[in-house]
């Protein structure tokens, strides 16, 4: 029996550009579903570095204020508009909604949904799209991993770098884990990293190229950019790939192309949003995906936890790499 809609909600919103303080807790009208959309009761939303980016106005796209963040959460299917099928009332799925997932409840575009796999809570099921996505397409779609073949996993206890070891070795692939302390270096190992680095290490460029046997590693996933971009073309192997994910260093890095030359060296950009619009490759992903996290060889990892009314908090915490997993936000909390 569906529930009273009610007609106020609690949300996040941003009435201006700036630091994760600029996120205000309001009393906003709740959403309605039109046709082809459904109404989600929000469990738990997964928090990206790119929504950080996007509250500060330095993502890829323009952010239009105001607006509600949260790209990514997962939650319980409440109602339907009209013309939808194939979903149920009561069944949890996963959404990436572009924005609106900070708030009690969430409108989104049915064809959007993800299912998710009955094994998951629904703060595993918020961690799950971006971060496995991202890392399957830049391992397989993008990077064209192969079992046996070592990658560099950068900020590897953070969603990103948790979901990217736990496929790298799911796929057969050795994985060498930079991480800025001692104990997230622990949490690569744990999930399976077979060489773990300090990313401040002063040696760490030739103890990379060593670890992958002394020519460089032939598959960097790249997410700190700025002036660690140029350590990332020298840790690669002749014929590596560089997969660009990210920019965690806010930094501007430059590439002269010349050296991309001299040891035929491909740097590929990777932005999960357009290529979901891949519909062969998103297919392809959520299949493997969908064994992978069912069999239990991959499992999403929950970092900290927030309330709703410490959603600026979490940002921030986020920002100053206080966090491991990835960062859940609970709005029923």
């Amino acid at each position: 029996m569906l529930r009273v809609m009610s007609e106020s909600m609690k949300a996040i919103r941003v009435e201006r550009l700036g630091p994760p303080d600029v996120m205000e807790l309001q009393d906003v009208p709740a959403p309605t579903p039109g046709p082809g959309e459904v109404r989600i009761e929000v469990e738990a939303v997964g928090i990206n570095f790119a929504d950080v980016l996007s509250v500060a106005g330095e993502y890829l796209t323009r952010t239009r204020v105001p607006y509600t963040p949260g790209m990514e959460f997962a939650g319980i299917v409440e109602s339907l508009g009209e013309g939808v099928t194939g979903v149920q009332v009561g069944q949890r799925v996963a959404a990436l909604g572009g924005s609106g997932a900070l708030a009690r409840y969430s409108v989104v575009n049915a064809a959007g949904l993800i299912p998710v796999p009955e094994n998951l809570s629904g703060a595993q099921a918020a961690a799950f799209p971006v971060s496995y996505f991202t890392a399957y397409h830049g391992l397989k779609t993008l990077g064209r991993g192969v079992e046996g073949e070592w990658v560099l996993v950068q900020a590897a206890a953070g969603a990103l770098g948790t979901a990217s070891i736990q496929l790298a070795k799911a796929m057969g692939m050795h994985v060498i884990a930079l991480a800025s302390t001692y104990e997230k270096l622990a949490l690569a190992r744990d999930l399976g990293a077979d060489v773990t680095i300090l990313q401040d290490d002063p040696d760490r460029v030739q103890k990379v190229r060593d670890a992958a046997g002394g020519k460089g590693v032939p598959l960097i996933l790249e997410v700190v950019g700025g002036k660690r971009f140029q350590e990332s073309l020298d840790m690669a192997a002749p014929q590596g790939r560089i997969i660009v994910i990210g920019n965690a260093s806010r930094e501007q890095a430059n590439l002269r192309p010349v050296e991309l030359m001299k040891r035929n060296l491909t740097v590929t950009g990777l932005w999960l949003t357009s290529l979901m619009n891949d519909r062969a490759a998103t297919m392809q992903a959520a299949q493997a995906l969908a064994g992978l996290v069912g069999s239990g060889k991959v499992t999403p990892q929950v970092g900290s936890t927030y309330a709703l009314a410490d959603s600026a908090r979490a940002f921030q915490d986020l920002l100053d790499r206080k966090t491991t997993g990835k960062v859940i936000i609970e709005p029923a909390r």
